[in-house]
This record gives C-alpha cells, structure tokens and sequence, in this order.
C-alpha cells in the first residue's frame, strides 16, 4: 500500500496500491501524493508496469501530470494507462489537458498507451493478473470503478455503502474485500465505519478498511472483525 488515506488526510497519503504478481508491478491510482509517496518508499516510475484508474477524483489521479511528463521526458517511454471505456474521454477533456498540453502534444494518447477496458468483464493483465471492473456508487452521474483481481480479491474506488453487492461478490468466492472507509458517519459518497460494522460476522472478516481519515488511530479496536490497511505495509492476498 503506497497511501491508505482519503482525499482529506494529512498523516496518510492518497489511497494508492501496487498489485505485484509474477514480478509485474500495476499501480492502481495515481493520486495527488502519489509520486513523493512512491519516491520515499524507494521505487520511481519506470519500474511500474502500468496504472489503473478508478474514477477522476484528484486523490486517484492528481499524479498522472507528473508521471506522464517523467516518461516522456526523462525516460522516454509511454506509460500503459488501463481505465474504464466511459472514463477515457473526461480524463483528458477535464482533468489532463490543461497541464498536459504543449504544441502539438494535445491527446491522451500522446502521453499514454491508452488501454480502454470494458467493465464486468474478467481481462489479463499479465501472466497471474487478471481484473474485472464494477461500476460502483460513488458520486451521482460521475462514472466511478471498483476492482476485482484474480476472481478473489476485491478493491473498492470510493463506493457507497452497498451491503448485498459485498454479499454478492462474497457468495461468488471473493475472499478479501478492501473497502474505503469514512470514519465519521454519515459516509453520503463513501461508505461510513457505522454502516460498515452493521455487515454480517462472516463479510467482516473478510473485509480490510483503507481510504480513513488521520483518526483512524482512535478507531483501533473499534472495527469489530474489520481489519486496518496500513500505509507502506506489502499484504498477500490469497
């Protein structure tokens, strides 16, 4: 986990992971903090495979300017970007080009080997790697993805709290849930620690909380069978 903190977190940086498997390394999000985050813990750009995007908050893709520019410019490669069909269009138009633009540089495409993904659809990265995109409730009318790798293991963007799609996805062998988690109630965009604690016995266990605010130090002990994600700290998932 390179950051395990939401958008207004101070102590932790932006909820951005590295999925490693087979020795291939993707990157999911590339937030605000993202690339001093990624320098502090020793790794730089061009060691990273590719990067997949959930939605265009600035917490999940405020460092893509910066990772771009370092590519073509300092190592001369084009990152691969995978992101959902329907985010592909409003990451340039409003979130990339302003910064990203200069002469006849002027596309996505330009900086990036674009690969669109349709969702529902269970698609190899690599050898070991395989992920399904779920549209999930976040903000209304602003396409937002969640992940699910190797049939098994779901990662949440920032969702709603939606207690029978976690049921669902649980019943068809998914065996570890990392789940944003706003610690004060309401959640509104994100689903709360309060409605979180209301999931049967057995979700909890198989549920692991990222994406809180600089207090999730008092909540320790408070996550009834919840698990905490910790910043900086390598997980296996099997």
């Amino acid at each position: 986990m390179i950051g395990t903190g939401s958008a207004f977190a101070k102590k932790y940086d932006n909820n951005n992971a590295i999925i490693e498997a087979n020795n291939y390394k993707l990157l999911v999000d590339c937030g605000i903090t993202l690339p001093k985050a990624l320098h502090e813990q020793g790794l730089s750009f061009p060691e990273l495979d590719a990067v997949l995007i959930s939605h265009i908050h600035g917490d999940h893709v405020g460092g893509l300017e910066e990772y771009a520019f370092q590519m073509m410019f300092k190592y001369n490669r084009k990152p691969i970007l995978y992101l959902a069909e329907s985010l592909v269009e409003p990451l340039w138009e409003n979130t990339l080009r302003g910064g990203l633009t200069q002469g006849s540089l002027n596309t996505l495409e330009d900086f990036f080997e674009v690969r669109p993904l349709a969702p529902n659809k269970d698609i190899q990265l690599n050898s070991g790697l395989t992920v399904r995109l779920l549209q999930t409730k976040h903000i209304p009318n602003k396409p937002s993805y969640s992940f699910i790798f190797n049939h098994h293991f779901f990662y949440s963007a920032d969702m709603r709290f939606d207690p029978s799609l976690l049921q669902q996805l649980s019943d068809e062998g998914v065996t570890t849930i990392y789940h944003d988690c706003q610690l004060e109630a309401p959640g509104v965009v994100h689903a709360s620690l309060e409605e979180l604690l209301k999931l049967p016995e057995a979700l909890q266990k198989k549920t692991w909380l990222m994406h809180y605010g600089d207090a999730i130090e008092q909540y320790k002990g408070r996550t009834g069978h919840m698990r905490i994600v910790e910043q900086h700290e390598k997980y296996e998932i099997n």
